[in-house]
């Protein structure tokens, strides 16, 4: 099959894709992973928060990306296990591209939120990113 005489394009993980591309239709996205370039917004960091198999993570925050289309909230995990103290990786304002698989609203899975991993219910309907990288963009 030829992509590209008909217009039609196959999203790969190596292309940035926008924001109000994955909230438009969070379903065509769920659990791929794509790459969003943006600037950070409203780094907060996590506390230590358990995951379900027992064991406690730290140094996971949140963020929002925003580009020039839309803002979306990514979670980075924290390091599960190993007690410790970390800053974010990010700041307010740095620009980025993330690695991130998303998570659509209605496919249960886990959610990162402030009081830790908990089980994302249909009703919360929140789009969320899972960073898996984060590079900086040169200016």
């Amino acid at each position: 099959m030829l992509w590209g005489s008909s217009g039609a394009e196959w999203v790969s993980a190596q292309e940035a894709v926008t924001v109000q591309d994955v909230l438009a239709d969070p379903a065509l996205f769920h659990l791929r992973q794509i790459t969003l370039k943006g600037t950070v917004r409203n780094v907060q960091p996590l506390d230590p928060y358990e995951i379900p198999a027992g064991s406690t993570c730290y140094g996971g925050y949140l963020f929002n990306l925003e580009d020039d289309t839309a803002t979306l909230p990514i979670a980075v995990p924290g390091l599960c296990g190993v007690p410790m103290v970390k800053d974010p990786d990010v700041e307010d304002g740095a620009r980025v591209a993330v690695d991130a698989t998303v998570q659509a609203p209605s496919h249960g899975g886990y959610a990162l939120s402030f009081k830790g991993a908990k089980v994302a219910i249909d009703r919360e309907g929140i789009v969320q990113a899972i960073a898996n990288r984060i590079t900086p963009l040169a200016e």
